[in-house]
């Protein structure tokens, strides 16, 4: 090897994060060459400067795109190559989504006809509700159930709750049925979020459980099947009925506080002065339309766990129930049913 600057594909292959037996492949289809070959040993040799072609392979590779689209995207414009990784993930996701409805399926069969209809429910209600509660939800692998919604069925309602452990969010409807039996499980929030569409366009759908399966069935009669997850919930009954006593009681217009949250950085402040609720910016201090009961506080809130939160709250007014620095906030609205989160304080003033 006369270059210094050029590498062997071991040392290339470690700084790429490749195999050399995959890099061996890439020449062979065209996608990667190496700099130099020797054409005694057939030793292939690479410069640094392909490192950026070689992990932009390796990336394309980890989204399941084609090699002959691989090959496109190194010789398009910028633009076109953007598209081509959109329409990558769209097909990835796609196949994902149908792949969860298969493998649901795939397990309902499986019950051998066993099934108990729980309630009705009007199909955009239900669908508004799982999104809701969906946001509370986390993909943590040490902990696979936090990505589920715990589904609780009783004779006059029904309730929907999730957790990520920092926020708790619980949705109770009204069924348009009243339920025959109580029943409860944890379904996968995957199959939940991909069923939203297909509920949201139908007037009813009716909830149907199998052993391992729950089935929405919609007016025209198909269904969307939703697993029912093994792993135990978080007692999130056994939490809310834990938390000491409110201390104090604010009642705010919801779309005020969203609209002065649209500017907010990073962490915001509740504060109460005089039975007055109001919001403490960089900037400015923002008096809320509401009212606040107890003495004099200021508390602390993330931005990325505050909004959520108040963004999907029922009805025109958001009630927050506080009860110090370091037990979490109760964030309530209702309309047609309630929703509850939990929302912790941050434990120090940003300043």
């Amino acid at each position: 090897m006369a270059d210094p600057e050029l590498m062997s594909i071991g040392a290339f292959a470690k700084l790429a994060g490749l195999t050399a037996s995959a890099l061996r492949f890439y020449d062979d289809a065209g996608l990667l060459r190496p700099e130099q070959v020797d054409p005694v040993t057939g030793y292939r040799f690479y410069r640094e400067s392909q490192l950026v072609r070689a992990l932009q392979l390796r990336q394309l590779r980890e989204i399941g795109m084609p090699l002959p689209t691989i090959g496109q995207f190194f010789i398009v414009s910028s633009e076109e190559a953007a598209r081509l990784i959109d329409e990558q993930v769209v097909k990835v996701a796609a196949e994902a989504s149908g792949m969860r409805q298969t493998a649901a399926r795939l397990k309902a069969s499986l019950d051998e006809g066993t099934c108990l209809t729980l309630c009705v429910l009007p199909g955009p209600v239900l669908a508004a509700a799982v999104d809701q509660v969906l946001a509370t939800t986390t993909h943590d692998p040490e902990i696979p159930v936090l990505s589920g919604v715990r589904l609780e069925v009783d004779p006059d309602a029904i309730s929907l709750t999730a957790t990520d452990r920092y926020r708790l969010a619980t949705r109770t409807l009204v069924p348009s049925e009243a339920s025959a039996a109580s029943w409860a499980a944890t379904l996968a929030g995957d199959d939940l979020q991909s069923a939203t569409s297909q509920l949201r366009r139908s007037l009813t759908v009716t909830l149907e459980a199998g052993e391992r399966t729950l089935a929405l069935r919609t007016t025209d009669g198909t269904a969307a099947y939703c697993r029912l997850l093994t792993e135990v919930f978080p007692d999130h009954r056994l939490l809310i009925g834990s938390l000491p006593a409110v201390t104090h009681r604010v009642t705010i217009e919801t779309q005020q506080l969203l609209k002065a949250l649209e500017q907010a950085p990073e962490k915001i402040g509740l504060t109460i002065a005089d039975g007055q609720p109001s919001l403490l910016l960089p900037d400015a201090v923002t008096a809320l339309n509401g009212t606040a009961t107890g003495p004099d506080l200021t508390l602390w809130f993330e931005l990325t766990t505050l909004y959520p939160a108040l963004s999907h709250a029922l009805g025109n007014d958001v009630m927050v129930d506080l009860r110090g620095p370091d037990q979490p906030a109760t964030v309530r609205s209702a309309d047609d049913g309630d929703l509850t989160t939990l929302v912790m304080p941050c434990r120090t003033d940003p300043s």
